[in-house]
């Protein structure tokens, strides 16, 4: 019989029942040794890795002295079970090897610029020109294909749910929501341009104007941002959807079970939040001072102002004074030394704080500047409110606390990491709720949302008639894992008035928003139905299953840190005559 030209099985599909069998295997050299004249090549291809051996007496030896690392060959030989002692477990082919008859050099290689056998490390942008070969390195290939794994798997429980993947335009209006549009000029109508989605936010809506019930889509979304590791510049996927006739609990129902599945699915048996608790955004930010906290860190912050208010700590005292201002503690347990305390204080003061006050409690009492100045009582008024002990600690930051809570934040993850209160090795998810629906904006002193435009406002239009905008609250939601914000979305506001009403609170009058949202607005006036719906990053879900901080560690062929693909040399110059084409002149800047 003839034999397949280039491969009876893969690399790593050979098993001991294969033994004394004729096979044929290509893929690349992974791995070349030579053991006192025995040659052996670790053969991999996608699906495994494969040793293969020559000596002296084989017709191929020749052949296979010339190959080296990264050389992509054809390989015929026969299986034998490896020698006693040298098999290995770890490998699904490793109680067997194949003695060489036959090699053949499909394409060899230039010398390599990175070494894909291995795990050591090389500057960014020669993984990125090279990706191809990056992109052959086990881990970066595992990660990879988890991600195919993950998307699929979200493909289906979302279809057991019964929704249905509709895709929508990539060609689109700009808008001027949120961050930078990427726009693509018009040839046929000269001096107009279409942008790329920064979402399918608006059609998504409409999709549900138009009664199709339950919509999903991995779509990819374009925003021109500047880039940080955690979110890539241009282009990043979102497992978009909406669904009609919902309150804001329906859409939890919906999505916890699929959210809470893909990381059980793929966490490799850490531990995930099975009832993910609801925390109101106000108390986020008090209890942890960010809207996407990391609950692995045990750390409440808690407001001490009661007890610092007129004290004999003069700087508290004096910052007291002000109605709005605040003291937050934040409690370190086990960070009862001096030296720590220390240490805390000169990072607050790299961070461009004047310090860090603490009490530290030793022998039952506390300890530091500040205990002494506020005296017995009042310390241990502060350790029996925080729950703390002896050999143990807590920080103060002091003034307004829309000012500080952000610096807040950072210095409770700090001390979580320092302190090794924090459980790596597991996943906690939570929904954050009741966002604001406005905030003040100082720059422009004028009132902006705060997230996004068309969530409907606790109380509807009743409340944007009579409330103060700035304490209306959105029927509005995220969802926060391990310290990052994995999902946003919302109730939508359906109702033509209310949302003009919304709009007019910001700044737009009705003819902006028709000019802005026409295609919705005009929706909206047929019979809109009640929905809701919202976007979870797949690519922030992948990096967190893979356990890496860098999104450039799960996309395939990802831009750099300036913005550049390097491997293609984008974005590029154009010829003047596509210029011409498209009626554009360059203007640079000097």
């Amino acid at each position: 019989m003839t034999m397949h030209r280039y491969r009876t099985h893969t690399c790593g599909a050979l098993r001991e029942e294969h033994v004394g069998e004729i096979v044929r295997i290509s893929g690349w050299c992974h791995r070349i040794r030579d053991h006192g004249g025995v040659l052996f090549i670790d053969l991999r291809d996608h699906y495994g890795m494969m040793q293969c051996v020559a000596d002296p007496d084989s017709p191929a030896f020749k052949a296979v002295e010339q190959v080296r690392a990264e050389w992509c060959v054809r390989i015929d030989g026969k299986v034998r079970r490896r020698p006693e002692g040298t098999t290995n477990a770890d490998l699904p082919t490793g109680m067997v090897e194949l003695f060489i008859t036959g090699l053949e050099v499909l394409g060899a290689s230039a010398e390599l610029p990175l070494q894909v056998f291995g795990d050591q490390s090389y500057p960014e942008d020669t993984r990125l020109k090279f990706r191809f070969l990056d992109l052959r390195r086990e881990k970066l290939h595992q990660n990879i294909m988890t991600r195919v794994a993950v998307i699929d798997s979200m493909r289906q429980r979302m279809k057991a749910k019964g929704f249905n993947e509709f895709n929508t335009p990539i060609l689109t209006a700009s808008s001027p929501e949120g961050a930078r549009d990427f726009l693509v000029p018009s040839r046929i109508h000269p001096g107009k341009f279409y942008a790329l989605p920064q979402a399918p936010q608006q059609y998504k809506q409409l999709l549900m104007m138009a009664g199709f019930d339950r919509y999903f889509q991995i779509a990819p979304c374009f925003r021109d941002e500047d880039p940080r590791a955690d979110r890539l510049p241009g282009e990043f996927y979102q497992l978009d959807l909406e669904m009609s006739f919902v309150e804001q609990e329906d859409v939890f129902t919906a999505m916890e079970p699929v959210i809470t599945g893909i990381f059980e699915e793929f966490g490799g048996g850490r531990p995930v939040t099975q009832k993910w608790p609801r925390i109101p955004y106000a108390e986020s930010m008090t209890k942890y001072g960010t809207d996407k906290p990391d609950l692995r860190n045990p750390i409440v912050m808690q407001d001490v102002s009661d007890i610092m208010r007129g004290s004999g700590f003069k700087v508290f005292a004096r910052i007291l004074e002000e109605p709005k201002n605040r003291v937050w503690a934040i409690p370190a347990p086990s960070g009862g030394s001096r030296a720590f305390c220390d240490r805390m204080n000169s990072w607050a003061q790299g961070e461009g704080q004047p310090g860090l006050g603490y009490v530290m409690w030793k022998e039952g009492a506390g300890a530091g500047p500040v205990a002494n100045n506020i005296g017995t009582e009042k310390t241990e008024a502060i350790r029996s409110q925080l729950g703390l002990a002896d050999g143990d600690a807590c920080f103060f930051v002091a003034g307004d606390p829309a000012r500080f809570v952000k610096f807040a934040g950072l210095a409770r993850t700090k001390v979580g990491e320092d302190l090794n209160l924090i459980d790596k090795e597991r996943f906690e998810l939570a929904w954050i709720v009741d966002f604001p629906m406005f905030e003040y904006n100082e720059d422009e002193k004028k009132v902006d949302f705060s997230h996004n435009p068309f969530s409907m406002p606790q109380g509807g239009l009743e409340a944007l008639q009579t409330q103060d905008p700035l304490t209306i609250k959105a029927f509005q939601y995220d969802i926060a894992c391990n310290g990052y914000e994995l999902a946003s979305g919302g109730i939508r506001n359906h109702r033509p008035e209310a949302m003009v009403k919304a709009f007019e609170i910001a700044g737009y009058g009705e003819k902006d928003v028709v000019e802005r949202f026409g295609g919705m607005y005009r929706a909206f006036q047929y019979g809109a139905p009640p929905h809701g719906g919202m976007a979870a990053g797949v690519d922030r879900i992948v990096m967190l299953l893979c356990g890496t901080a860098n999104l450039r560690e799960i996309s395939l062929f990802p831009m750099n840190q300036q913005a550049l693909d390097v491997l293609m040399g984008a974005p590029s110059d154009v010829t003047p005559r596509q210029l011409r084409d498209l009626h554009i002149r360059l203007n640079l800047p000097e």
